[in-house]
């Protein structure tokens, strides 16, 4: 993998942790949050996009390129909603693993057989421990989350989340690499057709979610940002020919920033399993980036 393309990942796996880190502190508002910072991405971003339609650069018109990112927007959205549901019901120890640990080795294996991309030997191992060291930092070395009453119904949900994952990952991959839609676009369109679905949860009770959302819309500010971004950054990797197989793991190790944030930052407890998990990651990545 091109440097330029490795920096890109890694940035965007800092700016991924830094937005979740924010969303954390208003995880309480639920999809009225969402909706909130589906709006400030939609409005801050709108100069860029529009910059791009009026140079008639980045975007074809077409019915399939139009498909593909209705699809993005949808696939987008189950997977935010389904993620939140599998939280409800679920320990948090099994769906978020399942999830992040299924997504990119189902994204990889996308890539091998819808995309055409040949593995390499380093690669098929890097994934592997990228895969292990995200397992490592989430459960700690603690199996038996998937053991307890509601470890089944968690498995459940993070192998569908995982699949959603690997789904809108490929689906914009293709949209972004064969279809030639750019980054920005596909994004911010994709976010335009989750405010209008996220919508009537707002209209039906006005006074409700503008009390809900009080004293956090700097929060929202902050994840509408670095949400699009972060994710903009990854798809910009791509375009550039970075290949998905590589990409899709690589883009996990935004779990280990994630984990040294809430060491530094929120004065959390990291144990040997995660300090190994991190460790497991790195040796990973560089696998990754050396295939």
């Amino acid at each position: 993998m091109a440097i330029a393309s490795l920096l890109l990942v890694v940035i965007a796996s800092f700016v991924h942790a830094s937005w979740n880190l924010l969303a954390k502190r208003a995880a309480s508002v639920g999809p009225i949050f969402v909706f909130a910072y589906n709006l400030i991405a939609c409005v801050v971003y709108a100069p860029w996009v529009l910059y791009l339609l009026g140079k008639g650069d980045g975007i074809a018109w077409s019915p399939m390129g139009v498909g593909f990112i209705v699809l993005s927007g949808f696939i987008h959205l189950a997977y935010s909603l389904c993620l939140q549901r599998g939280y409800q019901i679920a320990d948090l120890s099994v769906v978020y693993p399942i999830a992040r640990g299924t997504g990119p080795m189902l994204s990889t294996l996308g890539a091998f057989l819808i995309l055409g991309e040949i593995p390499s030997g380093h690669g098929v191992i890097g994934l592997l421990l990228v895969v292990a060291g995200i397992g490592l930092i989430t459960t700690q070395g603690d199996l038996s989350a998937f053991t307890r009453p509601r470890g089944q119904s968690g498995v459940r949900w993070g192998i569908t989340t995982g699949g959603l994952i690997a789904s809108y990952t490929v689906v914009d991959a293709y949209t972004v690499k064969a279809l030639g839609i750019a980054p920005v676009l596909l994004d911010w369109f994709s976010n335009l057709l989750r405010f209008f679905l996220l919508a009537p949860l707002v209209i039906a009770d006005p006074r409700r979610a503008i009390d809900a959302m009080r004293g956090y819309w700097w929060l929202a500010v902050g994840v509408g940002l670095l949400s699009p971004l972060s994710y903009i950054l990854v798809l910009a990797a791509l375009r550039s020919g970075a290949p998905l197989s590589l990409v899709a793991p690589m883009r996990e190790m935004s779990m280990m920033v994630g984990a040294l944030m809430g060491m530094l930052i929120l004065r959390e407890k990291v144990g040997s399993w995660r300090l190994l998990g991190c460790g497991v990651l790195i040796v990973g990545v560089i696998l990754l980036s050396s295939a």
